[in-house]
């Protein structure tokens, strides 16, 4: 109830019903902004919808967050780590990892391999959505986010499109985590009709509040930005 904002307030009572969160879980969502990092990501107008639909089917950027927060990983910052390093750490605390991706995931592999021409590709962690009906692929990035970092997860998703969709299902999609993301490179190195490309930021620790609203005006910013062009 210590919420101003009635529409933050009506979805976090919807998203604790349905997601059937803990106290403590909700604590920590309210804490983490959830409902402000997914507006930043989507129109408001369709959370507003969506939270009063009963069975939601969510277009794919409903369910990005950007940015993570993944302070239940214990890393303290600026501490030096491995890719594999946060990969099994997210798979020990795989349950808050879920938790902070939202509704609807189920965990379905790690460390995905496929074979191309007798070259091995594996991708680093692969879930299912049940709500989206489409697999959910993660690349994760301990740097700055590349362009080859983008064209190494269109052909992690081109791969499962081609091979490995079941009937009935939705096209899947590819999000890269990134300790630094360049909205230009994602901007210009995908398409403008993207739809199952993402990249999003993560914090391997908690961000005081003001260091999370900051990092959401910038998004807001470069929305504006798009916009315009």
């Amino acid at each position: 109830m210590r919420i101003s904002d009635k529409s933050a307030r009506d979805f976090y009572t919807e998203e604790c019903a349905k997601s059937m969160w803990s106290v403590r879980q909700l604590e920590r969502q309210i804490h983490t902004m959830y409902y402000q990092r997914l507006l930043a990501s989507q129109d408001k107008v369709s959370v507003a919808d969506e939270i009063q639909t009963t069975e939601p089917k969510p277009e794919y950027e409903k369910a990005i967050k950007d940015p993570y927060v993944m302070e239940f990983l214990q890393i303290k910052p600026d501490t030096h780590i491995y890719e594999s390093d946060i990969e099994q750490a997210l798979l020990t605390h795989l349950e808050e990892f879920l938790l902070e991706l939202g509704r609807g995931f189920s965990f379905v592999a790690r460390q995905k391999r496929f074979t191309l021409d007798g070259q091995d590709f594996f991708i680093d962690l692969v879930f299912y959505n049940y709500i989206l009906k489409c697999f959910v692929l993660f690349d994760l990035k301990t740097g700055t986010l590349t362009h080859q970092d983008i064209g190494q997860m269109q052909m992690y998703v081109n791969y499962y499109t081609r091979e490995l969709m079941n009937e009935g299902d939705n096209l899947p999609i590819g999000i890269v985590l990134c300790a630094e993301k360049n909205d230009a490179v994602v901007k210009y190195t995908l398409p403008e009709d993207n739809d199952q490309i993402f990249a999003s930021k993560y914090y391997t620790y908690l961000p005081t509040e003001e260091e999370l609203k900051r990092e959401l005006r910038l998004d807001e910013f470069q929305k504006l930005d798009d916009e315009k062009s």
